[in-house]
């Protein structure tokens, strides 16, 4: 019999509605629910009221009080990205682990502090990065063979709008304001004096622009970011990118690999699809790796592999299962805290994510 681990969410938001609570919901041999915390109590109430529990859900609005819970194992960090380093040093102070969305956080900085506190906790720290956790990416590194083998790549994710994905998501999420003024200054404060400090360290002008394209490829781009450092490494140390074009719209980025170049290309459009998935070239197969929107619960992440075989056109669609990546990330989680198991996506991996930020926003100066 598994023992369930009790959690305590931070952020009540969209993603809480749509994605955790739900997943967790389908692994109650896993997982208990038994804190919830927001800075509107409206969305801890309605958070709350989606829970089928016969314990008591304990909430609150401030942080630290869940994280000194002795009910609380592990703490769910979902809120803003300008909070999360404050929410997992409380919870890593307090010994217990911390799962934390992506990005870990905005800054290099804070996301050192957040593996130093690591260091002296005795709880473990996952990123959220679900896509990693389909189950068809390892298969597809096996039949990529070797980076060796590589002679081009291409990454993508240019969506429709995020609403489309949510409202038939069949989760009826609903978002409130019922917080403290001050709390919304506070956040447009952090975002801004976060992000511009990060940018003055890449020596980038800080510009209302630079910001926004900084927060789109800090918040859509560690999604194909932390998978194509998965599936192709990282860029090489002298001269990472050969060419970019940076628009607030879709833009795009040629990464040079020094035997082969990979084309990053992101962003948003008014089309109601969703566009996502990493493509590997060799001299004589291609394998693509396709994802659908995450929100849509059930929709399989699939394996494509084009090859030449003795001169014929051989193509293979590969599907393991419908266990959507978030299912899986969560069981990875689960087999780490109570199993000692590796944490593939722990913040010494996060770390190498600034790379490539920074990679990507020198380029704003050409």
């Amino acid at each position: 019999m598994s023992t369930p681990i009790n959690i305590g969410i931070i952020g009540c938001g969209e993603v809480a509605q749509v994605v955790h609570l739900p997943t967790l919901a389908f692994l109650p041999e896993l997982y208990r629910i038994t804190y919830l915390c927001d800075i509107s109590p409206s969305a801890v109430s309605h958070a709350a009221s989606k829970i089928s529990s016969q314990q008591p859900i304990h909430t609150t609005q401030k942080a630290a009080e869940l994280c000194s819970s002795p009910l609380v194992d592990a703490v769910f960090i979902l809120g803003p990205e300008e909070f999360h380093a404050e929410h997992a040093l409380l919870a890593l102070i307090h010994d217990k682990h911390v799962f934390v969305e992506k990005p870990m956080t905005l800054t290099k900085k804070d996301a050192l502090a957040i593996a130093e506190g690591e260091k002296h906790s005795k709880g473990r720290v996952m990123v959220g990065y679900m896509r990693r956790y389909a189950a068809v990416v390892e298969d597809a590194i096996a039949e990529i063979g070797g980076r060796e083998n590589i002679i081009y790549a291409r990454v993508r994710d240019i969506i429709g709008p995020n609403s489309t994905f949510v409202e038939q998501s069949g989760t009826f999420p609903r978002k409130f304001s019922d917080h403290a003024p001050e709390d919304a200054g506070e956040f447009a404060r952090r975002t801004k004096d976060m992000i511009s400090g990060e940018l003055t360290g890449y020596g980038v002008p800080v510009t209302q622009e630079s910001i926004a394209q900084y927060r789109r490829v800090t918040k859509l781009g560690c999604h194909d970011l932390s998978l194509m450092r998965e599936v192709l490494g990282m860029p090489v140390c002298e001269n990472p990118t050969l060419g970019a074009s940076l628009r607030l719209t879709v833009w795009n980025v040629l990464f040079n690999y020094g035997h082969f170049t990979a084309l990053y290309e992101s962003g948003f459009h008014q089309i109601p699809i969703f566009d996502a998935h990493i493509e590997v070239y060799s001299e004589n197969k291609s394998v693509l790796i396709q994802y659908d929107t995450p929100y849509v619960k059930g929709l399989p992440v699939t394996m494509t592999i084009r090859e030449n075989v003795d001169g014929k056109f051989v193509e293979r669609f590969v599907r393991n299962t419908y266990e959507d990546p978030y299912t899986l990330e969560l069981k990875n989680f689960y087999h780490a805290i109570r199993e000692g198991g590796k944490i593939k996506t722990d913040v010494g991996d996060s770390l190498e994510e600034f790379e490539l930020f920074e990679m990507i926003m020198k380029n704003w100066r050409r």
